[in-house]
C-alpha cells in the first residue's frame, strides 16, 4: 500500500542539538509520507552550536537537503523560530531551502499562514537575552538528566504552563490571522499540539519533538489533521551517538559543499 499523500506536512520544534530531540523519529515520518510541500515551522535547532548535533541530527538535515532537490518536486519551506534566529543567511546553502519569517499560501480556496508563534509570546519578545541564557542552562541540564530525560521534559511542560504559552500564542495567532484575512494559521513554539476555532478562523499548533508526545500536521482536501507519532520497538535514544556524528557531518559537508575544517558551531551568534 502506498503511503498517504498530502498537499502539506508541517513539523516544528525538533530542537536539533538538544538531548531530548527525536530526530530519528522525525526523519522516519518524512520518509514514510508523501507530500507536495513541507513546512519546517521553526525551532528546528535548539541553538546555533552545531557541535551538539548527533549522527541522527545530521541525518535529518541530510534528508531535508535531499527533499529540496528540484527532482523531488517537493517545496520545502523553513519558517524561522526564536531558536533558529541567526540562521537565515546560511540555511539556503546548508540544506538548500529558503528561510521565511512568515509564509502564506492559498489552498482549496482558503488562505493559510505559517508563523512560528514566538511573536505572540510577550516574554520571548521582551526578554530575548534572558531567554537565551535559559536555553543554555536547559541544554546543560539535559546532559545531567537520567535516561529518557524525564526532568528536562517535565521542566519543558511546566514552563509552557507557567508562561501560559498555549492560550497566549493561540489568541495572538487568531488575531494575526483575522488581520491578514487568513482562514487557517499554523504555529509551533508551545510544544503542545492544539486546534482552536474562533469566528470561522482556525488555529493549529503542530506540537513538538522533544517531549513524550510527538506530533505533526497534514493538510489535504479533507482538511487539517493532527497526527501523533507512535513509538516503535526499534526507536531508541541516540543522544549519546556523538562519536559517529563527525563522519555523518563529513558526508553532509561534502554534499553541501561545506569545508570540514571550518568551525560552524557559532554561526549566527
Amino acid at each position: 500500500m502506498d503511503p498517504p499523500a498530502y498537499d502539506t506536512l508541517i513539523l516544528s520544534d525538533l530542537h536539533l542539538g538538544a538531548e531530548t530531540s527525536h530526530a530519528r523519529e522525525a526523519t522516519r515520518v518524512l520518509k514514510e509520507n508523501q507530500f507536495r510541500r513541507l513546512i519546517l515551522l521553526g525551532d528546528i535547532f535548539a541553538d546555533l552550536n552545531f557541535a551538539r548535533l548527533t549522527k541522527d541530527h545530521w541525518k535529518f538535515l541530510g534528508y531535508i537537503r535531499k527533499l529540496s532537490n528540484p527532482k523531488r518536486n517537493v517545496e520545502v519551506i523553513w519558517v524561522e523560530g526564536n531558536h533558529d534566529h541567526g540562521l537565515t543567511n546560511i540555511m539556503s546553502h546548508l540544506v538548500g531551502v529558503r528561510v521565511y519569517q512568515e509564509y502564506a499560501w492559498e489552498y482549496c480556496g482558503l488562505r493559510h499562514i505559517a508563523i512560528h508563534g514566538h511573536q505572540f509570546d510577550g516574554f520571548q519578545v521582551n526578554s530575548f537575552r534572558l531567554s537565551s541564557v535559559g536555553t543554555s542552562f536547559y541544554l546543560w541540564l539535559q546532559k545531567l538528566d537520567l535516561k529518557g530525560k524525564p526532568l528536562a521534559r517535565l521542566i519543558d511542560r511546566l514552563n509552557t504552563r507557567w508562561l501560559r504559552l498555549s492560550p497566549k500564542v493561540a489568541s495572538g495567532a487568531l488575531a494575526h490571522a483575522r488581520q491578514h484575512g487568513a482562514n487557517r494559521i499554523f504555529c509551533g513554539h508551545t510544544h503542545q499540539a492544539l486546534h482552536v476555532e474562533q469566528d470561522g478562523v482556525h488555529y493549529y499548533n503542530s506540537g513538538g519533538w522533544v517531549d513524550s508526545r510527538l506530533t505533526y500536521l497534514t493538510i489535504d482536501e479533507e482538511g487539517v489533521r493532527i497526527h501523533e507519532y507512535l513509538e516503535r520497538t526499534d526507536d531508541r535514544d541516540s543522544g549519546q551517538e556523538r562519536g559517529e556524528a563527525d563522519s555523518e557531518f563529513a558526508d553532509f559537508a561534502d554534499d553541501a559543499g561545506l569545508f570540514e575544517d571550518v568551525e560552524y558551531e557559532g554561526v549566527g551568534r
